[in-house]
């Protein structure tokens, strides 16, 4: 049930800083997606079976550097502006598979 809850705020918080992060300054929106994906990544993804997460992870990541989705009329600018905050969130949780699996290795 946490890991709903935090993958809902994280959404929620990648449509309102991707829609109107300009708006919102401070930059504390984006801090706070990148710290519920560090969670995200200690509570919801097994470390030691991340394969998949892991190629979720560079898909959308490669998506949102690549802006593909700029080139849809009308909402494509938007679209694309909320998967760069999503793909942030996603990267973030990698740093906690990373932490998880370091730690496992190291207790043999």
């Amino acid at each position: 049930m946490a890991t709903r809850v935090i993958v809902g705020l994280i959404a929620l918080l990648a449509i309102v800083q991707g829609l109107a992060g300009d708006m919102i300054g401070g930059g504390a929106m984006m801090i706070l997606i990148v710290l519920l994906g560090i969670v995200y990544g200690f509570m919801g993804v097994d470390a030691e079976d991340a394969t998949d997460y892991l190629v979720v992870t560079i898909a959308v990541g490669a998506a949102a550097g690549a802006d593909v989705l700029s080139g849809i009329p009308v909402i494509g600018m938007s679209l694309d502006a909320i998967m760069d905050p999503a793909s942030s969130a996603l990267y973030a949780s990698v740093f906690s598979i990373l932490i998880m699996r370091t730690i496992n290795r190291l207790k043999g």
